[in-house]
């Protein structure tokens, strides 16, 4: 449970911030790009862009993989995943399921 949580905070951190959910953004749009092509998307220093990859990293919010000597960046959507299972989708269930209860009623109205 503590590595869990250890991991999880490690998500919720890196998620925290507008630039590195920007980053996220743009590998959505385009995954498996380097440091130069996502600088392209931000107005901050190359050594910003790359802390913040950092960070996404840690969190197991993006994978890198080598080609060369160029270093690609991919977005993992694992954790984003986890997130969803674990307290979005419960919230997202009683709504659904509150649909589909007036959607029954206005049809037994008929």
């Amino acid at each position: 449970m503590v590595a869990y949580n250890d991991r999880m905070d490690k998500v919720f951190k890196a998620l925290a911030d507008s630039s590195r959910r920007q980053l996220l953004d743009e590998l959505f749009k385009k995954n498996g790009q380097t440091l130069n092509e996502l600088c392209e998307h931000l107005e901050m220093t190359r050594q910003s862009v790359t802390k913040h990859l950092l960070i996404l990293e840690e969190a197991n919010l993006i994978l890198i993989v080598w080609q060369g000597r160029n270093k690609i960046h991919y977005l993992n959507v694992e954790p984003i995943g986890e997130i969803y299972d674990r307290w979005i989708s419960k919230y997202d269930r009683d709504r659904i399921e509150a649909l589909l209860e007036l959607k029954k009623r206005l049809e037994a109205e008929d």
